[in-house]
């Protein structure tokens, strides 16, 4: 396959793109409620806000089974949506409260739902990449018909879990498909002025790996990429490496105003926001308007619910602090004599 951009949106099936815009425009509102109930100070520590790269965690985990697994970062609220887990559960966990996706204890940067396959978010920059390379070789192992994506952006790709993750891989061709969110920035830093060489896909193909680019804001050609790709990983061809070039719109967290961007460029990117690129094809493919406006609405209606319902719950019993600890292997202390 040729490592370039494919699949222009005018192919596309009208229903997949409703379908895949419904998930971008959750993801949003997620965000936006996210950001919200941060800015007021209801959800404690970072928040990372995914708004401008929807359409990657739409396009790929359109691709998965319930069975196929996901690692993400911790700027990974739309992958876990994308990958089926219940926004409720995710917006409990970011307020700390009982019923959240980790019972309230691990907060934005560490959701996880091994029920949708969803083996969790990660605060440390590239540390998605050996679980996701893990639970790859496991299902190798045991002989499991199942695909492991690991998303990850700029900055992963300057650390050594990288290059030991992707080694490994090709090393014993396992079922994984490494996605790189390209949006150009690692936390506040460009990362141009610290990456060395020509990128992210000649790393991966020093390592055997085949790598591809997608216009990552253009859902419909990362769905069709990597509808291509993951059959051909389930079948045993061993991992592939996808760049998708995006942008994120809002700063490192919610409370970055993002003052170290060109400001023209950022606010220019927004005539590339995903989710408008992809209302702008539905209406080209004769999508109606109010059905449009209806899968919107929804969508807020949706995220204001859980945010309220979030704000409402309480907080985890005191002693619940004490349970999730492992003790396996600890110490046997005794009296000295």
């Amino acid at each position: 396959m040729p490592n370039n951009d494919a699949h222009p949106n005018h192919n596309i099936d009208r229903d997949r793109l409703v379908e895949l815009y419904r998930t971008m425009r959750r993801i949003r509102a997620f965000e936006e409620a996210a950001e919200k109930a941060s800015l007021s100070g209801q959800v404690g520590g970072a928040v990372h806000l995914s708004i401008g790269q929807e359409a990657v965690a739409a396009g790929v985990c359109a691709n998965l089974r319930q069975s196929d697994q996901i690692t993400t970062t911790h700027r990974g609220h739309g992958h876990c949506i994308a990958k089926g887990t219940d926004p409720g559960a995710m917006m409990l966990e970011l307020f700390g409260k009982e019923g959240g996706t980790c019972g309230g204890k691990g907060g934005s940067m560490h959701i996880a739902d091994f029920k949708v396959g969803m083996l969790g978010a990660n605060g440390v920059v590239a540390a998605g990449i050996p679980i996701a390379v893990g639970a790859a070789h496991g299902a190798k192992l045991l002989g499991e018909d199942r695909v492991v994506v690991c998303f990850f952006g700029d900055g992963a790709i300057n650390r050594g879990p990288f290059m030991e993750g992707l080694n490994w891989a090709s090393v014993f061709k396992l079922p994984v498909l490494f996605v790189c969110e390209l949006n150009g920035f690692a936390s506040t830093t460009h990362s141009d002025a610290v990456t060395a060489g020509p990128g992210a896909n000649a790393r991966a193909e020093s390592l055997g790996l085949e790598a591809f680019e997608v216009d990552g804001n253009d859902v419909a050609a990362v769905d069709a990429l990597v509808g291509d790709l993951i059959p051909r990983i389930r079948g045993g061809s061993g991992p592939s490496f996808l760049s998708a070039r995006t942008y994120r719109l809002k700063g490192h967290t919610s409370v970055d105003p993002a003052h170290y961007r060109d400001q023209e460029f950022a606010a220019a990117q927004w005539d590339n926001d995903p989710l408008a690129r992809a209302a702008g094809e539905l209406r080209r493919l004769g999508l109606p308007g109010e059905q449009l406006a209806s899968i919107d609405s929804d969508a807020a209606a949706e995220m204001t619910l859980v945010s309220d319902a979030a704000e409402a719950a309480g907080h985890p019993a005191p002693e619940q602090a004490f349970t999730d600890i492992q003790d396996i292997g600890a110490p046997v202390w005794r009296e000295q004599a």
